[in-house]
């Protein structure tokens, strides 16, 4: 941690300035933000997040470059959801991890969750660099990874969604985008590349093409940059006008197969110091005697939804033998406090993003999330009514 801008930031600190970071949020996203960001930014040392993109790069490639992973994650794809002309990569990997200090003081990485999927790759550097400039932050503060300045960043962002594609014919592709939390990502990402979020129970299929409606024509879309969560278009019953398995005439910027190869269900076979332990429940020889520390965690949901926290055994005999293998028992990550606020000490969690492309040999960390929290997760339900807490970013000091 950068203990010196730390102390700087929390002695500047008004409510008046927070208030100024959040009208200025809103204003670069074009919407209310519908998440709660917290006060402050987290402050790390450049050292740190290397080493965390690293951790996270190594984990990815344990399970895209391992063939028997391969063969074994064939059992995590739903044979309805078996999207066609997969992918060789993930292009958009999130890692997340849980900051700790160890015996000896050193901050270390834990690993929480592996997704396959994107996350908010346009609404994140809107973000840290909101920190930056409503705050009036001071010195040479970066946020972005792998070389990256923000000027780099976006070609290579639109490389990653609109391939070699007219923004037009691509699309963001979301259940009912204008009512979701998400909604000032997606309205960033129309802003920087000219991309519309549509929902995806509005296309329309012709033949083995999918169109969507604009300004009152019919606009086929060629490329799709795919935010629909399969857990959540199941919660709503959403009618979805195509079905996965068909041979679209599209590509996927980001192929929806890995939103299961890469997920819970890689946790158990990953060897890492990073890695906590975990176990399918269906393959438990006995239930743990400590299960309070252990998470008990449904394999497929989304933003913490179903998971158990030091569950009760009662609750884990009461899961039926034949949906054992959609969960897993994780040893319990406890977080140590460490970002110094005026409510006390606040644990906080480092995502670290990526994007891979087919030709190149390695995933690009390119930014960070963090999550600051004081309650049992790091959820908004779990950190209710406090302050100092929620989404942020990291900025770090250019080395010298």
């Amino acid at each position: 941690m950068s203990e010196a801008l730390r102390k700087q930031f929390n002695a500047r600190f008004t409510p008046e300035r927070y208030q100024r970071f959040l009208r200025h949020i809103d204003e670069v996203a074009g919407t209310h933000v519908g998440f709660r960001n917290c006060e402050t930014p987290a402050f790390f040392d450049e050292d740190f997040l290397d080493r965390l993109a690293a951790d996270g790069c190594e984990l990815i490639r344990q399970l895209v470059d391992n063939p028997e992973y391969r063969a074994v994650s064939e059992r995590s794809l739903p044979e309805r959801y078996r999207v066609p002309n997969e992918a060789r990569v993930p292009m958009f990997t999130q890692v997340d991890f849980g900051v700790i200090r160890d015996q000896n003081g050193e901050l270390q990485p834990k690993l929480v969750e592996i997704q396959g999927f994107p996350s908010l790759y346009a609404y994140q550097p809107a973000l840290a660099q909101a920190y930056i400039d409503a705050y009036e932050l001071e010195g040479d503060l970066r946020y972005m990874l792998g070389g990256l300045t923000p000027e780099s960043y976006a070609p290579v962002l639109r490389r990653a969604i609109c391939g070699d594609h007219d923004p037009e014919n691509v699309i963001l592709m979301e259940i009912d985008p204008y009512r979701q939390k998400t909604l000032c990502d997606f309205l960033l990402t129309e802003k920087m590349l000219g991309v519309r979020a549509v929902c995806i129970t509005k296309l329309q299929k012709h033949g083995n093409r999918l169109f969507y409606w604009s300004g009152g024509r019919l606009v086929p879309v060629r490329r799709i940059y795919n935010r629909a969560i399969v857990d959540e278009l199941e919660r709503r019953n959403a009618i979805v006008p195509f079905d996965w398995r068909d041979d679209l005439d599209v590509e996927w910027a980001g192929h929806p197969n890995y939103y299961f190869r890469i997920s819970k269900f890689s946790i158990p076979f990953l060897r890492h110091e990073s890695v906590p332990r975990t176990l399918f429940l269906d393959q438990l020889d006995q239930t743990p005697g400590d299960l309070e520390n252990w998470v008990l965690k449904p394999l497929y949901s989304f933003a913490g939804l179903g998971v158990s926290i030091g569950p009760s055994r009662e609750e884990i005999e009461a899961i039926p033998p034949e949906k054992r293998g959609d969960y897993i028992l994780q040893e319990r990550v406890n977080f140590t406090p460490v970002i110094e606020t005026p409510h006390g000490m606040t644990k906080a969690e480092v995502r670290v993003m990526y994007i891979w492309f087919e030709n190149e040999a390695d995933p690009l960390p390119v930014t960070t999330i963090i999550r600051m929290g004081r309650g049992r997760m790091m959820g908004v339900d779990h950190n209710k009514n406090m302050e100092w807490v929620g989404a942020s970013a990291a900025l770090y000091p250019a080395r010298q």
